[in-house]
């Protein structure tokens, strides 16, 4: 253990919290939890963990948060654990708990900030392992502007289903097969028991590996760290050594606001688009952004978007998963290929207490004889993938997740469900076919409320045979898992007037990725007309949190956040 002094000027919370006479009522509580004479005289440090036996994301954290501990108490400081909630939209999905999932990041915001603050910690390791809490960590980390280091809890390992690998999307894929008969509710059932193999996030890149991967392109992870196993040696060292880190930002008194910056959320975004991210990352990052007082919009995603192109095969559009990805070097050789490209800033400080490219100096580029991540000149896709949609059905925005696969553009005849259930149903039994458009509306934040995740339609069409067939558009979100022509966070949403809610079954919507835009192809007296004449429904929810959250929650194209 290291016995060095600390000056008070790296103790500002704890000091007040105590030092001197007065505080012994708060010593003697800290005694009781283990602290020694000499742990007051050093920086306390958070270890924010977002354990549970809930879901396997993060059901492996608590021993990670401790091996953090350790490295703060080798570097001369004092850990202190807590927990905070953490949900599984793999499981909520396509239920009416999957409208606090959303709900949840807001509040994993609020108890970081609550807990950091009411104890007065000096600096914070935040551990998450699931697309909502790590945003909510960020946005509280952003808040509080003390020295941090974000770990991700890491990767599941594929499952193994007649001699390929799986994870949790086939088996929502799985039920629109057995749908149509293509395979036995035997066959479903090993699908479901071979899917999840042990503890970690989901393996493609989804949310939270989208998430991870962003965090740290934005300078908030150690090197390298997104990639990793959640059930790995390497894993377990990246843990020790965040403790060691936020000891060094304590010293050094480097916060979120030297590292969160506007170059840094657009490096965020380019990492985003090479990797084919999921759309969340565009609602979390404008959130995360706010938190942070930085200015983002939903226009610079589409200015980034089209300068840097899709690199990596990875599921749910391509073949590989993360664990793949970790074997041949993991997203640090990546972004040292988009930084010679010119296509992130460099000088951008980082967790380590150097910039991006200090950073990316020494990372081996990846191994010839590999296919997950393209070349810059032979892309997976020439632009970005995630595209901002605008017209008279989204006036202030939707966005397009268009795989490599994906056609630019669709026409079709609107089929009109008003919740994730309705559409489904009709999905699952053939009501939904070739041509149509299938529109799900009042799912938004406010209409939900919640604005929960499609990925049980999305699915549901893909095993039906009909991805190339059939679009869905909603006011809702889409799991990072959801692939097929999706059009997701149509703003304004339908609960509060948006053009969503007067669509018709029958209506033609025209989508035009090339274009950039979301119609209804009707008259603009119809559609006024129709507005004229619409009423907002009444809530679908009464449950206090819910309730709440409907009356704070803002649009989509800013983020969704309760402020």
């Amino acid at each position: 253990m290291c016995a060095k002094s600390f000056r008070k000027d790296h103790r500002p919370f704890s000091s007040v919290v105590v030092d001197g006479a007065a505080r012994a009522p708060s010593r003697a509580m800290l005694r009781a939890a283990g602290f020694t004479d000499a742990d007051f005289k050093k920086p306390q440090i958070g270890i924010a963990a977002a354990w549970s036996l809930a879901a396997p994301c993060n059901q492996h954290i608590s021993r990670l948060a401790e091996l953090a501990g350790s490295g703060v108490a080798v570097a001369g400081g004092k850990s202190v654990l807590f927990n905070t909630v953490s949900i599984s939209d793999g499981i909520s999905m396509g239920t009416e708990g999957m409208k606090y999932s959303l709900v949840s990041r807001e509040v994993t915001a609020d108890s970081i900030e609550s807990a950091v603050v009411c104890e007065g910690f000096d600096g914070i390791v935040a551990f998450g392992g699931c697309d909502k809490n790590m945003p909510g960590y960020l946005m509280a980390l952003a808040r509080l502007n003390r020295p941090t280091v974000f770990v991700y809890g890491g990767n599941i390992r594929p499952g193994c289903y007649c001699g390929r690998d799986v994870d949790l999307v086939p088996v929502f894929e799985a039920v629109g097969r057995h749908a149509t008969g293509e395979i036995s509710s035997g066959e479903l059932t090993q699908i479901e028991r071979a899917a999840i193999a042990g503890a970690g996030s989901c393996g493609g890149m989804y949310s939270e590996n989208t998430m991870a991967s962003a965090i740290e392109a934005l300078g908030m992870a150690l090197p390298n760290s997104s990639a990793r196993l959640a059930e790995s040696i390497e894993k377990e060292h990246e843990a020790h050594a965040a403790g060691r880190a936020v000891m060094n930002l304590v010293e050094q008194e480097i916060k979120p606001s030297d590292i969160l910056t506007r170059p840094a959320f657009f490096n965020a975004i380019a990492v985003v688009m090479a990797l084919g991210g999921s759309a969340n990352a565009v609602l979390h990052l404008l959130a995360v952004a706010k938190a942070a007082n930085i200015r983002l919009k939903l226009s610079d995603f589409s200015a980034i978007g089209k300068k840097v192109p899709v690199l990596a095969d990875l599921k749910p559009g391509g073949k590989y998963v993360m664990a793949d990805l970790a074997e041949i070097g993991g997203i640090a050789p990546l972004m040292a290929r988009l930084l010679k490209e010119g296509l992130l800033d460099g000088s951008c400080l980082t967790v380590t207490g150097k910039t991006l490219a200090e950073n990316l100096e020494l990372i081996k580029p990846y191994p010839k004889k590999q296919d997950i991540i393209r070349p810059i000149g032979r892309p997976m896709k020439p632009s970005g993938h995630l595209v901002v949609l605008k017209g008279n059905l989204a006036p202030s925005g939707a966005v397009a997740e268009l795989s490599a696969k994906t056609g630019p553009e669709f026409e079709g005849k609107a089929i009109v469900f008003n919740s994730e259930e309705q559409a489904l149903e009709k999905i699952l039994n053939g009501t939904v076919k070739s041509g149509h458009i299938v529109v799900i509306r009042y799912e938004g934040p406010k209409g939900g409320p919640g604005m929960r995740e499609m990925l049980a339609p999305a699915s549901a069409i893909i095993g039906r045979g009909l991805g190339k067939e059939v679009a869905l558009i909603t006011d809702g979100r889409f799991s990072g898992g959801s692939r097929g022509l999706v059009v997701g966070h149509v703003s304004p949403e339908a609960y509060v007037g948006g053009p969503l809610a007067i669509v018709k079954n029958g209506d033609p919507i025209s989508i035009d990725a090339k274009k950039r835009t979301l119609d209804l192809n009707l008259p603009k007296g119809e559609i006024d007309r129709r507005m004229k004449n619409w009423k907002p429904p009444r809530p679908k929810q009464n449950s206090a949190a819910l309730s709440k959250y409907a009356k704070l929650v803002g649009c989509a194209s800013e983020g969704a956040v309760t402020s």
